[in-house]
């Protein structure tokens, strides 16, 4: 019987040092397969920036495979000689929370100079590049209209092209695919920093593909060269590469959270909470006067593809009802490829807004009568048909036929 028993477990014991070197292997292959833009501009393409002086705009995600730091690889690198430092939102660092101003300061590790585009200056000046012959641009975005790393992107193409410099893009994945395009295409009045140009919500683009589209489409005319990535394929999410996933916000922890803020986003144009505060932000959405169970019931009860909603309370450190129990739903992704963001998040806002309309509150228009809700999806009427009561398939069925339009345009962009 033993001996059985220790067969047995010899066998297992084998079958998991098979199992794991396969595992290693396949890893080790993706690897070989897959590369960045930085890789592929240190690897193949040095003499874009061989010999000149170089501005960075980067932050934490700008690393490699490996995550070493686009900082530390081009300032090690004896044929780039890196002059200047840029942070969007966050900073170079991450350190700063959403919306904090992040001043000029200099870099501990480098010595360089880090100037902030993020605050009162948001387009580098000339003063800013005065020490610089090309720009690189290299950031992660997670794949929505409103995060704002692409617009820090679309004025450093301006600031490239009104001091005659080239700016680089180093292309990263679209981490929650680039084949899923969904919500309403921004209108002109309500642009702002959570959204510049008329793009839907998830865009299912690159940062690449972005720079090209706003540079063609909407006459940047900078001096603008894309390194694209080798070995992204578009219905890639984040995890189908030999990436490790590195946080571009505070706020923005995981892939899972990259993949409801297109919808949950909504959220923060209303006085109920997304989460923010808790381990789970915007997957965690509440507020003190919910009854999660209810909310959760009903959400259900549209079966909405490859979502489930449960109940759960949380007691946020920071932002709405900080250190107060606050009572909704999580949000489940049951299935990512079936998951709908974006409408997912309006039927959130809109189910919220009819269980308690007397306490559910959209963020008070401005003078110029546009809300913050309004700036997020990018008019004015969906806000409008949420309190007229209308549905969300009747709201979607208004943008659609600019979503069309943008999709054509879209199409002449694709680099993958």
């Amino acid at each position: 019987m033993k001996k059985w028993l220790s067969g047995i477990l010899t066998l297992v014991l084998i079958l998991s040092t098979v199992t794991a070197a396969v595992a290693k292997n396949d890893k080790e292959k993706k690897n070989e397969k897959f590369r960045l833009g930085v890789e592929v501009l240190l690897q193949d393409k040095i003499d874009l920036i061989k010999g000149k002086r170089v501005g960075l705009i980067t932050n934490p995600t700008g690393v490699d495979q490996h995550l070493n730091s686009i900082v530390d690889l081009l300032y090690k690198n004896p044929n780039v000689k890196l002059t200047a430092l840029y942070g969007p939102e966050h900073g170079v660092r991450g350190s700063a929370q959403a919306g904090s101003y992040v001043d000029k300061y200099i870099d501990e590790k480098t010595g360089l100079p880090v100037y902030s585009l993020y605050g009162p200056t948001k387009k580098p000046t000339p003063e800013m590049l005065k020490d610089v012959d090309v720009l690189l641009f290299d950031i992660q975005d997670v794949g929505a209209r409103f995060y704002t790393y692409i617009y820090t992107m679309a004025l450093a193409m301006e600031a490239a092209k009104e001091n005659n410099i080239p700016i680089i893009v180093l292309d990263r994945p679209n981490p929650i695919t680039g084949t899923k395009v969904e919500g309403p295409v921004l209108e002109d009045k309500y642009s702002s920093f959570v959204g510049e140009y008329p793009i839907p919500v998830r865009h299912g683009m690159t940062v690449g593909e972005l720079a090209k589209l706003f540079n063609k489409e909407f006459n940047i005319g900078a001096n603008l060269t894309v390194v694209k990535m080798d070995g992204w394929k578009r219905n890639m999410y984040y995890d189908d590469t030999s990436l490790q996933f590195v946080m571009p916000s505070p706020n923005m922890p995981t892939l899972n959270t990259a993949l409801v803020y297109p919808g949950a986003c909504l959220i923060e144009g209303t006085n109920i909470s997304e989460g923010r505060g808790t381990t789970r932000p915007f997957e965690l959405i509440g507020a003190p006067f919910i009854n999660g169970d209810d909310l959760a019931e009903k959400l259900n009860s549209y079966h909405l593809p490859g979502v489930t909603f449960r109940s759960a309370s949380n007691v946020p450190t920071f932002s709405k009802f900080a250190n107060q129990l606050t009572n909704g739903i999580q949000i489940h992704v049951t299935d990512r490829d079936a998951y709908n963001s974006f409408e997912t998040g309006l039927y959130i806002v809109k189910t919220i807004h009819d269980m308690y309309p007397n306490q559910f509150q959209f963020r008070t228009p401005s003078s110029n009568g546009i809300s913050y809700f309004d700036n997020l999806v990018g008019n004015g009427s969906i806000r409008a048909d949420i309190e007229a009561g209308k549905s969300v398939k009747e709201m979607e069925a208004e943008w659609k036929p600019n979503l069309d339009k943008f999709m054509d345009i879209r199409d002449k962009y694709l680099l993958y």
